[in-house]
């Protein structure tokens, strides 16, 4: 991964801090962070983030700017993934606001 994904990588793992049920893994060319081994985010390369949450809100989240489905090769993927480009998660709060998104959809609760 290049130098834009492992920095997000880094800015995901001091937000979710020593979270024991969080587990981090390469995966598919990036830095996943999954939840009982579901992905909830991830780093890559660009330092586009990777979001899963539920298709019903992955079509509400899909309007924002700066944000699509994911694509991975040459599959566009379902509404449930989603690339967030770099600069709309630039700061702290924006990028916490889209780990929160991934962990409510994962818990059913925020």
């Amino acid at each position: 991964m290049d130098a834009p994904g492992e920095e997000l990588a880094d800015r995901i793992r001091a937000l979710m801090g020593a979270d024991p049920s969080i587990e981090e893994k390469r995966m598919f060319g990036s830095r996943a962070f999954l939840m009982d081994g579901r992905i909830l985010v991830g780093a890559r390369k660009g330092g586009v983030l990777l979001v899963r949450v539920s298709e019903e809100q992955g079509a509400a989240l899909a309007v924002r700017p700066g944000v699509a489905r994911a694509v991975m090769g040459a599959k566009t993927m379902s509404a449930s993934w989603l690339d967030v480009d770099a600069v709309t998660v630039a700061d702290d709060d924006a990028l916490m606001f889209w780990i929160d998104a991934a962990r409510e959809d994962s818990t059913g609760r925020p």
